[in-house]
């Protein structure tokens, strides 16, 4: 196993506290993970998946709109630790001019991470030791099949 595995949003399941977001890469057994965020970053993560055009820029827009201005773009979004049953992550940013490229890591939430790399089309990995340490949620994925977001591959 590679030291970063690469995944994909497999299905959304609302909870009463926000949405459970399910990870997974089509490898390893059909493991998949699942990574709970809040109802404002679970809209924003939905509207990216379905292409929603919106009225005026949302937070997420606003800072694709930044990096835009900074000549900057996201290259890959990186799950990088796991602790307490809470997961972290890394913007890998990359920025290009006349005095070269630049490549910056900044700490980040995994919802706001997720929303950035669905709207920039930027791919999202997992470590291989929080994927190996990751609760297999599978289970869940499978009994929210009867939902519209059920068990397909959702991301483009």
């Amino acid at each position: 196993m590679s030291d970063e595995l690469q995944v994909q949003i497999k299905g959304l399941m609302p909870t009463p506290s926000g949405c459970g977001v399910f990870l997974g890469n089509g490898k390893h057994g059909g493991k998949i993970i699942a990574i709970f965020v809040d109802h404002h970053v679970a809209a924003a993560i939905t509207m990216f998946l379905k292409g929603v055009e919106k009225p005026r820029p949302l937070t997420h827009d606003l800072i694709t709109h930044i990096f835009a201005g900074l000549d900057a773009r996201l290259e890959k979004v990186l799950i990088n630790d796991l602790k307490n049953d809470t997961y972290y992550a890394r913007l890998y940013i990359t920025q290009e001019n006349e005095l070269g490229r630049n490549v910056v890591e900044i700490d980040a939430r995994p919802s706001d991470s997720m929303a950035l790399a669905l709207q920039q089309h930027a791919p999202i990995f997992v470590k291989a030791s929080v994927w190996e340490r990751a609760e297999d949620m599978a289970w869940a994925l499978e009994e929210s099949s009867g939902d519209e977001d059920g068990d397909e591959d959702v991301e483009e």
